[in-house]
């Protein structure tokens, strides 16, 4: 027998610390994701208090609306988590909740109320944490390559 080791070769379900300092990039938009899945698990909180109390009119609808942010904030906050992380498959739920988010921003441009500078501040994060997201240096710290780019087995 040998006294030589083998070396037991890598598999896909290695999880790899990626090199190098966590881009500001990255953590910029990290920050923002979980910025937005806060913002709804306030809202959503708000919504259950007011509908639990009665104070919102009708209390079914109160509750349900409130369940709903609570369970969409999760989305946001999961891909947060994953970017913090340089987890390659965050960005896909990071980048799926600022296009969700757009049109909210557009709907509460359309208001003629308090609610217009809600979308503005809305319409901002979504975009800056789209330019963020699809940045060259945030792809590169995930792990994310293009197509074509796939490492030959």
């Amino acid at each position: 027998m040998s006294t030589e080791q083998k070396s037991v070769p890598e598999t896909d379900t290695v999880a790899r610390e990626p090199d190098g300092p966590r881009p500001a990039r990255l953590t910029a938009a990290a920050a923002l994701c979980a910025l937005e899945g806060c913002a709804l698990a306030a809202g959503g909180v708000w919504m259950l208090v007011l509908g639990a109390t009665g104070d919102s009119g009708d209390r079914q609808q109160g509750v349900t609306g409130g369940v709903t942010l609570l369970v969409l904030a999760l989305l946001p906050l999961l891909a947060a988590r994953g970017l913090l992380m340089r987890r390659g498959w965050s960005r896909g739920p990071a980048v799926i909740t600022q296009i969700m988010a757009l049109p909210v921003a557009y709907s509460l441009l359309q208001a003629d109320s308090v609610a217009i500078p809600a979308g503005i501040v809305l319409a901002v994060v979504a975009v800056a944490a789209l330019i963020l997201l699809v940045n060259q240096a945030t792809t590169r710290a995930l792990g994310i390559k293009g197509p074509g780019r796939a490492e030959p087995k």
